[in-house]
């Protein structure tokens, strides 16, 4: 029995691009969690907190020696 049927050529088509996404969302992760981690220890770290003390001297002695 003979093969009738007629030839076909098959393309095969491999998409390379698109695949950056991952690196991405995963530097968005870590920027989040960072920021998460801030807020959290913020007052361990002095970012924050109910008040704020500055201490400014009334006067500064300055010695300038010459000669």
């Amino acid at each position: 029995m003979a093969d009738d049927r007629d030839d076909v050529e098959r393309t095969t088509v491999v998409e390379t691009g698109g695949g950056g996404g991952g690196g991405v969302l995963a530097v968005v992760l870590l920027i989040i969690v960072v920021l998460v981690l801030l807020y959290i220890f913020r007052d361990n770290l002095g970012l924050g907190g109910e008040s704020t003390n500055i201490n400014v001297p009334n006067s500064i002695d300055v010695n300038v020696n010459n000669g």
